[in-house]
């Protein structure tokens, strides 16, 4: 065998050996650069929730009031203005008097005649019933004496009804707020004509407030009095509380749904705003990670999660609603995993976890 041949054998596997070398030092360099963080962490639990049925609403005033004067005239004055408070009999607007004030001269004056005209009839009475004790008159004459008489006061006592109703109208010239409340809406102005059944005037009382909502068949079915019920309500950070207050007893015959009204207190709250009412419907299976384990990456939601070797490798997720300092995980995590939930802005991807201890 030539010397070239065999040194050709040697020199292939010399490769091979340092080829293997150099691979074992990569890999204790690549171990050796692998990070160590310190972080809590905590294994995932399912837990059993309630769910839910949502339908939409809207907040109202339990008591709203259209305010619309009882007479036909001119409106003098507003004295309130969009958006203030006011009080129960605290004056709004003033109907122009004027036609009542002519009303109740003529009343008085028809009152004045009526009366001057009883006093001549008590007069003639008077004669005749004299004359007739002394037989000068017939019965006849002095029973139309007295039916005079009689006639006489009718008139006097219906001039002075008469009186006193001109005298009530007055008192609708001036219309007060029959709440305590705040004005909600103001549909006329000075100088227009108020009539009887045409609101001036919306006022509503913000203490007490209800969410109606329309509910179908199947949902109306499974709802009591008094059952409370949680509500989302826009500019509330938080589900608020309510009671079922009111379930109408028959469903709306275009929509085939029925009408339900809770009772809601929350600081802040105001009609008109928009609502979503929580009907429990029964139970589900919901998996949480706390908040603070919940980080956006490069726009991606997601958490670490920390293998048996204790390496994190970070793991996208769809979530859902946030209670409590929790996020609801729809998908992207299973029970049982463990993810980083205390100093996790400062993991990487394959950094190993340290159980870091919790102060206090």
């Amino acid at each position: 065998m030539s010397k070239v041949a065999l040194i050709k054998p040697l020199v292939i596997a010399l490769a091979l050996v340092l080829a293997g070398c150099s691979d074992q030092d990569a890999t204790k360099t690549a171990a050796s650069a692998q990070r160590t963080v310190q972080a809590q962490t905590v294994v995932l639990q399912a837990s059993e929730n309630l769910a839910t049925t949502a339908t939409t609403g809207s907040v109202v005033a339990l008591e709203s009031v259209r305010v619309a004067s009882r007479l036909m005239g001119y409106i003098r004055d507003i004295a309130v203005v969009e958006g203030q408070a006011v009080k129960a009999g605290q004056r709004l607007f003033t109907i122009d008097p004027l036609d009542i004030e002519g009303a109740v001269e003529q009343a008085r004056l028809g009152l004045r005649q009526a009366e001057d005209a009883m006093k001549d009839a008590k007069a003639d009475f008077d004669r005749f019933d004299n004359l007739y004790k002394d037989e000068v008159v017939s019965r006849q004459q002095f029973e139309k004496m007295k039916l005079n008489h009689d006639i006489a006061v009718s008139r006097a006592a219906q001039a002075k009804a008469g009186l006193g109703t001109a005298q009530g109208q007055m008192r609708y010239a001036t219309v007060t707020a029959p709440i305590n409340g705040v004005v909600t809406q103001k549909l006329a102005n000075e100088g227009d004509i108020a009539a009887p059944g045409h609101p001036v005037l919306m006022l509503e009382n913000p203490a007490r407030l209800q969410v109606q909502t329309a509910v179908s068949d199947d949902l109306y079915k499974g709802i009591r009095l008094g059952q409370e019920v949680m509500v989302e309500i826009d500019g509330q950070d938080q589900p608020v509380s309510a009671k079922v207050a009111r379930l109408s007893p028959a469903a709306d015959p275009m929509t085939h749904t029925y009408t339900v009204k809770l009772d809601v207190a929350a600081p802040g709250l105001k009609s008109g705003a928009f609502a979503r009412v929580l009907f429990p419907t029964g139970k589900r299976s919901v998996l949480a990670v706390p908040a603070a384990a919940v980080l956006d990456r490069a726009g991606i939601t997601g958490v670490f999660v920390v293998d048996a070797q204790g390496t994190a490798q970070y793991r996208m997720l769809r979530v859902g609603k946030s209670q409590g300092g929790l996020v609801e995980v729809l998908s992207g995590l299973n029970p049982g995993e463990r993810v980083v939930t205390g100093n996790a802005q400062a993991v990487n991807n394959g950094d190993k976890v340290s159980e870091a201890k919790v102060a206090g």
